[in-house]
């Protein structure tokens, strides 16, 4: 039988509100049983009555907080969903994270949805009172809709639906997961259970029934059981086949090997339990497993603590495991400790042995210290646990029992699963976290300074790589490049903690991130170039080996030699250019793999080369022939002409070279030299003088006369027109003619002589580009030359990025590229920042949502009841238009929106988004189609307000629009 891993676990329960506190719980032996809270029921004239024995559960902490914001759901339909719906929704989110997924990522997927459920009072509490029924509160009750409502947000495929077996509900929700996994159904799901208690009705029922405990404490095989105690949970787990789990190399916390489902039938009455039928449902779980009773090292039973049950049950287990065995069963069950949650419990015991498998230990059993002598469990091969037990070996099986109270049962196998652990290394990384807001990312990243923190530097890689995979796709981002685990603490607490500092690592994505790359030329070379991001980056070790390969025979040498020596010849054009060359592609190699890819190119000097290689104009091989022939012979070039040095920086000359054929700005070792005619050369000195750099003259001769060249450009003409040169595929800005090249125009052998004849038209070919939307201009080369001289020409506006800065570049500059085109919005490819065995996942504290909304309905008063801030679901600031833009128009509009919405009108931003801000689905389109046309006299077409419409801005301008007779505003 395949065999189901489960990757991921989330859940919260009566005294703890998530899996971790729910395990110290466990651990420790504790309840979390508690009296009824104020807002349920006043259960004192129950009690009077006699139509109730106990005042206490096991009641969730805050059930009616929910962060609509966050998924992108109004106020007025937060507030009429069944709270089981908006539980199952964040626990589902998180129980993907915590299986280290990004649940934006999972649109789309083959990914089903079984959620176990038995009680539906919100539904109760609304529905009866058909004056007040509109569209939400149908979709937002019943019981398919929390299954329905997880796939639909999470725009999730596979098969959707609501299991209600009573209180076996959520472990027959997970055999049928299971079994849609083995059919492939559904390439992974998720499956919950859910239990809220809005009314005493069931409570009412247990005692009538004789069920319900009076002392208001759940015993299971104590001596002293009497009866159950209802308890509240929402908990889920991700699914997958253990062979998919494993290839994707996801976390795993247990493996089902097999599970069974069956019914009493006829029995002693409808909710008796049935011994013989449960004795069925173990042995046919074990049978497709492939176990035998005396494998199973512990059992997490149904356990409700009535006399009856409990003994059923101890006989139902002892036929099974009353063996000759040298050690009993482990018996528990988590009733003693949170109640009986009846649509959940299932799934609760579920993750309570799924965490046992990980952690190696089975938790002691509640009231174990006074166990029923009447069960005579070890001698039905069984042991209550009074402690924790340590599991042997490192596959333990384990199983779990859940009986519906109408007779269906569920019995299933879990083994544990050790991971053979990797070795591990410090290395750097990019931390990122990203949230629907910049609250929630200031709340999250508060929690993941804490992680961080307890981190082990050699883990920080991993930390790294999991959170680029599982939160960065957010609206609102943090990402930064970090060396270590305690630099990232402290770089994330001082977010938490400094606006200002906050700027330089967060930011809002677009949904549209547009980016140039310029392509550094001569002058840019200095000796040991590059050595620091070639240490680090995989992915420009291997380009730049590439580059080595296919150019060793031209150059004679080592390309890499060259570009990461120390040798003073890289001074020497013969060598620079092929080595500036060599880095511009092997660079843009490392973004391309990164997933950065531009928008337009432009080179300056022979950093066309490389921007053509990217275009795909010339094939690698034939560039590095061309390239390598164009610099020895203008090496072997007369040296004629005459040389200056300049005191500063080569960006200070670098926008001045524009003139004549063999200007070359070159990096001395106190001054950057320009050499060439002499005329060109007083021509820059006086430019330079101007601008108060200081200039000094080295070498006079002959002056340069261009016939020189005709020998050479021949020669290289000859070279160049051997290659086979295509169209480019990306826009180029040429800067041999300071324009677009236009479609179907060739960079061929002629472009390229007369590249090497004319001047670079570097100026007129950025300026060409402002004709484009750019958001970062990225420069591609050894240094720093041409960002500065675009800031200084005012060329662009658009940000510049420099993935090596130059001699004193650390190596990390890449990565803080990567980072901030991530906290804009780019789409990237974050596996080729880390090598293989740094991209193993590890989990991350999933999603914190918002706790300051609430909507909740008392017994009592069975009206909604909203408390706290509901009236913003948008980031963005209420835009505050001119007064003369506030006519009858704007002012009617956004108070339809708010009374549809749920938020306040002044509150309300015309440039919000009606879906993804506002929460407008398509039966609240329907109720601002009615509206509009009803105030304002006026007949719209749904179609057409859906395609020209997105914001309240949109909808006030299209009203504005209208004909003077066919907008009258109503009142």
């Amino acid at each position: 039988m395949t065999e189901i891993a489960i990757v991921g676990i989330d859940g919260r329960f009566p005294g703890a509100a998530n899996p971790a506190e729910f395990w110290d719980l466990l651990m420790r032996g504790r309840d979390a049983i508690s009296a009824v809270p104020d807002d349920r029921w006043a259960p004192d004239a129950l009690i009077d009555s006699g139509r109730l024995n106990t005042t206490t559960g096991g009641f969730l902490a805050d059930p009616d907080v929910f962060d609509h914001e966050f998924f992108g759901i109004s106020p007025n339909e937060a507030e009429a969903m069944d709270p089981q719906q908006r539980l199952m929704i964040q626990v589902a989110w998180r129980a993907l994270e915590d299986a280290c997924l990004d649940p934006h990522a999972q649109a789309g997927t083959s990914t089903g949805v079984f959620i176990g459920v038995m009680g539906n009072e919100w539904a109760h509490l609304h529905m009866t009172d058909y004056d007040r029924i509109t569209p939400h509160l149908g979709s937002g009750n019943g019981y398919c809709m929390i299954a329905n409502r997880v796939s639909y947000l999470l725009d999730l495929k596979g098969p959707s639906w609501a299991v209600d077996s009573a209180c076996s509900s959520s472990l027959v929700a997970v055999h049928q997961a299971c079994s849609a996994l083995r059919s492939e159904e559904c390439d992974q799901a998720i499956v919950g259970g859910v239990n809220i208690m809005m009314t005493p009705a069931l409570n009412i029922f247990y005692t009538q029934a004789g069920l319900s405990a009076p002392d208001g404490a759940c015993k299971p095989f104590s001596a002293e059981a009497n009866g159950i105690v209802r308890g509240e949970a929402v908990a889920a787990v991700v699914l997958r086949r253990l062979a998919d789990a494993e290839a994707a190399g996801l976390p795993i916390y247990g493996v089902i090997t097999g599970s069974a489902v069956n019914q009493d039938g006829r029995s002693n009455g409808l909710t008796a339990p049935n011994r013989w039928s449960q004795e069925t449902v173990i042995r046919d779980a074990y049978r497709k497993a492939g176990v035998l009773p005396e494998q199973i090292a512990a059992v997490e039973a149904h356990g409700t603590g009535t006399v009856l049950g409990d003994m059923i049950e101890a006989n139902a287990l002892g036929a099974v495991h009353g063996l000759d065995r040298p050690t009993p069963c482990a018996l528990g069950s988590l009733k003693g400790n949170i109640g009986h949650t009846e649509g959940a419990a299932g799934i609760s015991a579920l993750i309570k042995m799924a965490l046992a498998a990980h952690h190696g230990v089975v938790p002691s059993s509640r009231h174990a210290d006074t166990e029923n002598p009447k069960l005579d469990l070890r001698a039905k091969g069984l042991k209550l646990l009074k402690a924790p037990q340590r599991l042997k070996g490192t596959a333990p099986l384990l199983a779990v029992s859940s009986f519906g109270l109408g007779g269906t049962n569920a019995h299933l196998v879990l083994r544990g699963h050790r991971a053979t652990p990797l070795p591990e290394r410090p290395a750097p990384g990019i931390v990122t976290l990203s949230a629907n807001s910049s609250a929630g990312l200031q709340r999250n990243a508060a929690q993941l300074a804490n992680d961080l923190a307890e981190l082990p530097e050699r883990s920080f890689a991993r930390l790294c790589w999991t959170s680029n995979q599982v939160k960065s796709t957010g609206k609102h981002r943090l990402a930064f490049a970090a060396s270590g685990s305690q630099d990232a603490a402290a770089a994330v607490r001082r977010f938490t903690e400094d606006p200002a500092f906050a700027e330089g690592i967060s930011s809002v994505a677009e949904r549209d991130v547009r980016v140039g790359w310029l392509f550094t030329g001569q002058g840019s070379q200095y000796p040991g170039m590059t050595r620091a991001l070639h240490d680090r980056f995989a992915g420009y070790r291997r380009a730049l080996a590439d580059v080595d390969e296919a150019m060793a025979e031209h150059l004679g040498r080592s390309v890499s030699s060259v570009v990461l020596g120390e040798e003073p010849l890289i001074q020497q054009t013969g060598l620079a250019q092929p080595a500036i060359f060599a880095v511009g592609y092997a660079i843009s190699a490392m973004l391309g793999e990164l997933g950065v890819q531009p928008d337009w190119l432009i080179g300056h000097s022979i950093g066309e080369f490389a921007a053509a290689v990217h275009a795909g104009v010339l094939a690698l091989p034939d560039a590095c022939e061309l390239v390598t022939a164009r610099a020895r012979l203008m090496q072997e070039l007369p040296s004629g002409g005459g040389m200056i040095a300049v005191r500063g920086e080569p960006g200070d000359v670098l926008d001045l070279l524009d003139g004549a054929v063999g200007i070359a700005a070159l990096n001395g070792p106190e001054d950057t030299v320009c050499s060439g005619p002499v005329a060109e050369l007083e021509r820059i000195a006086a430019a330079l003088r101007e601008r108060g750099v200081p200039t000094r003259a080295l070498e006079v001769s002959h002056a340069f006369h261009s016939p020189l060249m005709e020998p050479m450009l021949a020669e290289f003409g000859a070279v160049a027109s051997k290659f086979t040169y295509r169209p480019a595929t990306v826009p180029v800005y040429s800067t041999l003619y300071g324009r677009e090249l236009a479609a179907g125009e060739l960079m061929d052998a002629v472009y390229w002589t007369e590249h090497v004849r004319n001047p670079v038209r570097w100026s007129d070919a950025m300026a060409a580009a402002q004709d484009r939307r750019t958001d970062f201009v990225i420069e591609l080369g050894p240094r720093r030359l041409l960002g500065p001289m675009v800031r200084r020409t005012g060329h662009t506006t658009a940000e510049v990025l420099t993935p090596c800065p130059g001699p004193a570049a650390t190596g990390l500059e890449p990565a803080a590229v990567i980072a901030r085109l991530a906290r804009a919005g780019s789409r990237l490819t974050w596996d080729a920042l880390y090598d293989p065995d740094q991209q193993r996942p590890i989990r991350l504290t999933p999603y914190r949502f918002a706790t300051d909304n609430r909507f909740w309905t008392t017994a009592e008063n069975a009206r909604p009841r909203t408390g706290g801030n509901t009236t913003r679901s948008h980031d963005a600031e209420p835009s505050a238009p001119n007064r003369a833009d506030i006519d009858d128009v704007h002012t009617t509009v956004l108070a339809i929106l708010g009374d549809i919405s749920g938020h306040r009108p002044a509150e309300i931003s015309v440039g919000a988004h009606l879906g993804d801000d506002l929460g407008f689905d398509s039966i609240m389109v329907v109720q601002l189609k009615a509206q509009i046309e009803r105030h304002f006299e006026i007949a719209i077409d749904a179609v057409e307000l859906l395609a020209e419409i997105q914001t309240p801005g949109d909808l006030i301008a299209y009203l504005r629009r209208q004909p003077a007779h066919r907008r009258t505003v109503t009142r």
